[in-house]
């Protein structure tokens, strides 16, 4: 017996999109395929369920906590990180951005690296990119079933090796506040601890904390990894053409995350979101999706829509003017009840025209990138980039670069 049809239902304008993005009645369907890492992750969630677990996890995603990350944690975890490239005087922007923004996501997930070795960091590293690829299965080129098989058994050995002794220094910790040993202040500021504290309201399983960790992990190092590789790319293309803004992309970190926003718009992490219809919808603009159909929201188009970014949408312009209400970086990090959790820290706050630049949240990922620059960041004219054979998503496979003085 066949399948049956299922209605398919695609919006391209941004008014459809963030009108969709509304929509109660409409639930995540982008990770269907990549259960094995996904099922019951915060992304995944609806209604109460959605809510309720948000709500605890925003108490880790506060000002203060996105301050202490970029103005004292990250900037040393850059230097660390980066130090060995720029003695080699290269380096690989792919796994570069992933090593670093690995770095930003253990800390912020909650996953400890007691060793502090290369070869334990190597190793998380390796279990990360592997729970990258069950996140985004539903692209893969290759056999999906074999691949959660061994999906499923790194993430078993990752618990063993990382989660579960992350966990018990976190309760053992717990404990330590409740008996009056430690301060408030001394317990880790990640969400794994937010979790554990919060038993009482959410009743998580492990199963399910494992992979809510799992995919703080892999969200955290992904998407702020592609955005940091595909920023030093649409950069460097527009310094050759306007090499009056050299001095801006070394200087000037406003600048600098205004091209990271528009990198993020022209470039999200997902090409699509994808809903399943809990009932029949009907958006403002008359689009209607049936009851059990599936809306597709192609964030490539809607991100270029022109009639909202103009009629040079598909163009990278740091300089673009944007109507009231829209941000910068378009849909990218979503709408609605599921907007990213994580925006502000890796893309910082959207400047007001008056910003005071001393106290202004410009986001982990152009901190990143600004370094890179200031270290001479430049194509490798011996090795261009490729793309990654292995996902029909657009992601750089390799990206070799050079670092230092030039010749």
């Amino acid at each position: 017996m066949s399948a049956p049809t299922i209605d398919v239902v695609t919006v391209q304008t941004f008014a459809d999109a963030k009108d969709a993005y509304r929509q109660k009645e409409l639930r995540q369907a982008l990770y269907d395929d990549g259960e094995v890492i996904m099922a019951d992750v915060l992304v995944n969630l609806h209604g109460t369920e959605h809510r309720n677990r948000r709500r605890v996890e925003n108490r880790s995603f506060r000002r203060d906590t996105f301050e202490l990350y970029e103005r004292e944690l990250f900037p040393a975890v850059t230097e660390q990180t980066l130090a060995p490239y720029l003695r080699a005087g290269s380096v690989d922007l792919v796994h570069l951005g992933h090593e670093l923004m690995l770095n930003l996501a253990a800390l912020t997930a909650g996953v400890d690296r007691p060793q502090e070795t290369a070869e334990e960091t190597g190793r998380l590293y390796d279990y990360t990119m592997l729970f990258i690829e069950g996140a985004t299965l539903a692209h893969s080129t290759l056999d999906k079933d074999e691949r959660r098989v061994a999906i499923f058994a790194a993430l078993e050995e990752w618990d063993r090796e990382f989660l579960t002794p992350s966990i018990a220094r976190r309760r053992a910790a717990i404990a330590q506040l409740a008996a009056g040993e430690i301060a408030e202040a001394d317990l880790p500021k990640d969400v794994l601890t937010t979790l554990l504290r919060s038993e009482g309201e959410l009743d998580l399983p492990h199963e399910v904390i494992r992979r809510e960790v799992a995919f703080l992990l892999l969200a955290g190092a992904h998407t702020s990894a592609t955005a940091f590789v595909r920023s030093i790319d649409h950069i460097l293309s527009w310094v050759e053409a306007h090499p009056e803004d050299q001095p801006k992309v070394v200087g000037d970190r406003l600048f600098v995350q205004r091209c990271i926003h528009e990198t993020v718009r022209l470039n999200p992490s997902s090409p699509v979101g994808q809903r399943w219809a809990l009932a029949d919808v009907t958006l403002k603009s008359g689009l209607h999706v049936p009851k059990g159909g599936k809306l597709v929201i192609d964030l490539a188009a809607v991100n270029r829509d022109p009639e909202v970014f103009g009629p040079t949408a598909e163009a990278f312009d740091p300089y673009r003017e944007l109507p009231p209400g829209v941000g910068p970086f378009g849909l990218s990090f979503g709408g609605g009840m599921h907007v990213c959790i994580g925006q502000d820290l890796a893309g910082g706050v959207v400047p007001a025209e008056d910003v005071d630049p001393n106290v202004h949240l410009y986001g982990l990922v152009a901190g990143a990138v600004q370094r890179l620059f200031n270290a001479g960041v430049r194509r490798d004219p011996a090795n261009p980039p490729q793309r990654d054979a292995a996902t029909a998503r657009p992601y750089w496979g390799t990206y070799p670069v050079l670092l230092g003085p030039a010749d």
